[in-house]
């Protein structure tokens, strides 16, 4: 079992960082936060889940072990393969994932890529218990983080932006203006 990857990031293709640990270039699935924070040429350590099938062998990696904990924890639910918990961590932080689920916040769930309300009840009914909250920090970030029901956050998540980005980018834009406008100043805050 490989349980962690050190080396230097050779690759980044599509959905694959790849990284080379002397010579050998180990292919992995990451989080979009990972994907587009990790530059070609860094040094990392990355913790590795392999998901072995018949006719596949992927792995998964993931920049700190409360990420790899988490995405385990999603594994866990019924209905819930590694693609989609992939696509879970991929709405916000670890802790952002871990508050919703504690706080019973399907709509947060349901921003990731295939997730369904069924399938966000799911999780958050067979986790809800068990994730827990790092700290009371965290409570707080979740709290003060992005609102799923914020248009023109949702219009820059459907055009492939990550929620924390897209929270980012509308972050210091007026709020009183049109969600046309809001969106517009996003896109140009982002293109600099």
């Amino acid at each position: 079992m490989i349980a962690t990857l050190t080396g230097i990031i050779a690759e980044k293709l599509a959905e694959l960082l790849i990284i080379d640990v002397k010579g050998v270039g180990f292919g992995l699935l990451v989080t979009n936060e990972d994907f587009g924070r990790l530059v070609i040429g860094d040094r990392v350590k990355v913790y590795v889940y392999e998901h072995i099938r018949e006719n596949s062998h992927d792995l998964y990696g993931f920049s700190d072990l409360d990420s790899k904990r988490l995405f385990e924890q999603l594994l866990e639910v019924n209905g819930v393969g590694p693609k989609m918990a992939l696509n879970m961590l991929g709405v916000g932080s670890t802790q952002a994932v871990r508050s919703a689920i504690a706080a019973g916040d399907t709509k947060f769930m349901q921003a990731a890529s295939g997730v369904g309300k069924r399938v966000a009840e799911r999780v958050i009914v067979e986790l809800k218990d068990k994730v827990g909250l790092i700290s009371a920090e965290s409570a707080v970030d979740f709290l003060q983080g992005p609102n799923m029901e914020d248009e023109a956050l949702q219009a820059l998540v459907a055009l492939g932006f990550a929620v924390s980005d897209a929270a980012r980018a509308l972050k210091n834009i007026d709020t009183q203006l049109s969600t046309e406008d809001r969106i517009k100043q996003a896109l140009k805050g982002v293109s600099l």
